[in-house]
């Protein structure tokens, strides 16, 4: 994982989304994956369906891509 990632996914809160950071600021909820490349979008940052794998990218803390809705128990 790289620490100065510019976009930092967080794991899944209550209500099932993930927040988003980017460039230290808070963007939004995700609840899927076309939030997050909406908000990529917004940010003039890639949004290549290879830019989610990117550790030079986005951070992604309490489960990766494929993590979306409840919360692991």
């Amino acid at each position: 994982m790289a620490e100065d990632a510019p976009v930092i996914v967080h794991p899944v809160s209550p209500d099932g989304g993930r927040r988003v950071t980017i460039r230290g600021e808070a963007v939004g909820m995700a609840y899927n994956l076309f939030d997050l490349l909406e908000f990529l979008r917004r940010a003039d940052l890639p949004e290549a369906d290879n830019a989610i794998d990117d550790p030079e990218l986005i951070e992604w803390r309490g489960g990766g891509p494929e993590t979306w809705g409840e919360p692991p128990p």
